[in-house]
C-alpha cells in the first residue's frame, strides 16, 4: 500500500499502463499523472522563484521560461533515450538507479532541514540588473531540475518496462512535456502574484484592494509553506522508494515491518485506512531521514567539524 504522496507511483503505474494500450489513451492518462508526479518537485516550485530576486519584474517570465526550456530539453534529449535505452537492454539497473535517486531526495530533505534547525542557510544571490548573470541563474536552476526529472522520468518507465517501446517513448515524451508545462505555469504564476497583487490593490474596487493586499501578504507565507511541504515531501518520498526497492532486490524485512503496522491499523472502524496511510507515509519519511541525515553527516557535518578541530 502505497503512503501519502508516494501514492503517485502507483497512480503513475496504472495510468501509464492505461496509456499503453491506446494511442488515444495517453494524453489523458499522462495529464492525470503529470498532476500527481508534481508533488515530487514540490520543492523545486519553492526554491525557483529565489531565481528570480533582483531582477526588473519584466525579466521575470523570460528567466522563467528559459528554465522551463532547458528542464524539457534535458527530460527529451538526455533523460528520455536513456530511460528507453536502460528498459531495453538493462531493466534490471531501474531499481538501483532509482534508489540512488531516493538517496537523493532523502539527503535533500535532511539537508534543508539540518539547516533549518542549525540556521546555517545558503542564501541565493540575486541575479544582477544588467542581466549578466542570467546565464548562471539559469544553468543553476537547470542542473537542479535534472535529478528530480530523471527520477519522475524513471518512475514512470519502471511501471511500463514491459510494454511495447514505441509505446513507452510516447508515454514518457508526454508526461515529460506535461509535467514541464504545469510546474513551471505554476512557478511563473507564483512569481507574478505580488505584482498581480499589487495591480489589484491599485483599483478604486475596495473588494479588488483588499484581494490585492491578500495576495501581497500572502506570498511569503505560500512560498513558506511549500518549501515546508517539499522538505516532508522529499523525505518520504525518498524514504517510499528505498523502502521498495530494498523489498525488490531481496530484503523483504523492512517492508514486511512496515505492512504489519499498517494491517495493525487497517481494521480501526472508519478511520483505518487513514491510518493505514499514515502510517506507511511516516515509516517512509523516517527512513528517509535517517538515510539523508547520515548523507548529510558524512558530506557536511563531518568534514566541519574535524576543520575546527584542526584550526584548534
Amino acid at each position: 500500500m502505497a503512503g501519502g504522496l508516494v501514492a503517485l507511483l502507483d497512480d503513475i503505474a496504472a495510468l501509464a499502463k492505461l496509456a499503453a494500450a491506446s494511442v488515444d489513451d495517453i494524453g489523458a492518462a499522462a495529464a492525470r499523472a503529470s498532476v500527481k508526479a508534481t508533488g515530487v518537485v514540490v520543492d523545486d516550485t519553492a526554491v525557483t522563484p529565489r531565481y528570480v530576486q533582483g531582477l526588473e519584474p519584466e525579466r521575470e517570465l523570460p528567466i522563467i521560461k528559459r528554465i522551463a526550456l532547458g528542464s524539457l530539453r534535458n527530460k527529451l534529449l538526455f533523460i528520455l533515450p536513456a530511460a528507453l535505452l536502460l528498459s531495453q537492454f538493462v531493466p534490471w539497473l531501474l531499481t538501483p538507479i532509482l534508489m540512488v535517486g531516493g538517496c537523493y531526495l532523502a539527503y535533500e530533505g535532511a539537508e534543508k532541514l539540518w539547516e533549518a534547525v542549525s540556521g546555517h542557510h545558503e542564501e541565493a544571490e540575486p541575479v544582477a540588473v544588467d542581466g549578466s548573470g542570467e546565464d548562471a541563474v539559469v544553468a543553476g536552476a537547470i542542473r537542479t531540475d535534472f535529478i528530480l526529472s530523471a527520477e519522475i522520468m524513471v518512475i514512470a518507465l519502471n511501471e511500463v518496462e514491459t510494454e511495447p517501446f514505441i509505446s513507452r517513448a510516447i508515454i514518457l515524451a508526454v508526461v515529460a512535456v506535461l509535467i514541464t508545462v504545469l510546474v513551471y505555469g505554476v512557478v511563473g504564476l507564483i512569481v507574478k502574484m505580488d505584482d498581480i497583487g499589487l495591480s489589484l490593490a491599485g483599483r478604486e474596487s475596495s473588494t479588488a484592494q483588499k484581494v490585492g493586499r491578500g495576495l501581497v501578504k500572502g506570498m511569503p507565507v505560500l512560498l513558506r509553506v511549500l518549501s515546508t511541504v517539499g522538505i516532508a515531501a522529499m523525505l518520504w518520498v525518498g524514504g517510499h522508494i528505498l523502502l521498495v526497492g530494498v523489498d525488490e532486490l531481496g530484503w523483504h524485512s523492512l517492508y514486511a515491518l512496515v505492512h504489519h503496522l499498517e494491517e495493525g491499523v487497517a481494521g480501526v472502524a472508519g478511520v483505518g485506512g487513514v491510518l493505514a496511510w499514515f502510517v506507511n507515509t511516516l515509516a517512509s519519511a523516517l527512513i528517509g531521514l535517517v538515510v539523508g541525515a547520515v548523507i548529510v553527516a558524512v558530506l557536511h557535518v563531518l568534514p566541519s567539524r574535524n576543520k575546527a578541530a584542526a584550526a584548534h
